[in-house]
């Protein structure tokens, strides 16, 4: 889908399969220990992965990072909301291993996770995301999403409140 440079080495964005899997849990858990990304301190245990990969696989809508035979970043989307009104609105999350953060592998994924969102018909692209990280926050403008809301003290996580910022691309017309 995508080719971008690693110090020297290729990263192709592709789309996901079982096989990656474990990479894909590995990448998640580290976020759920350390970071602020995801607020859960619940890691996932092997089933777990399989089981929240499973409907990403079917759907078409879960992508990784490639470098040097290693999955180094995923992205994926899925429904907004579950209720039908929100069928054409979709989430997205994108995570890069540590150590790979900060070399272009982020705006990779989004980039080829919003072409797999328009090319599968949908109207909108939501990001949620700690209002703190603002890397994240600006790897998301840098793609034309806009900050639509912030949900003040909408999570709590290594026993602190955090806000929440929402923003939004609009994929099609």
């Amino acid at each position: 889908m995508a080719t971008i440079y690693e110090k020297g080495e290729a990263v192709r964005v592709r789309r996901a399969s079982e096989a990656d899997g474990e990479a894909v849990r590995a990448i998640r858990n580290h976020a759920v220990a350390t970071s602020t990304a995801l607020w859960t301190q619940t890691q996932q245990s092997p089933a777990d992965a399989r089981a929240w990969l499973a409907p990403h696989l079917a759907r078409g809508s879960a992508l990784v990072a490639e470098a040097g035979g290693q999955v180094v970043g995923f992205a994926v989307y899925g429904p907004w909301r579950p209720l039908d009104g929100y069928r054409d609105t979709v989430e997205n999350s994108v995570y890069v291993r540590a150590g790979s953060q900060g070399l272009g592998i982020g705006g990779a994924l989004l980039s080829a996770l919003i072409d797999a969102a328009r090319d599968a018909g949908h109207h909108s692209m939501i990001a949620g995301i700690e209002s703190g990280n603002a890397p994240s926050v600006r790897l998301h403008e840098r793609f034309g999403f806009t900050e639509v809301g912030r949900v003040p003290e909408a999570g709590r996580k290594f026993g602190k409140w955090f806000d929440l910022t929402l923003m939004q691309l609009l994929l099609r017309d």
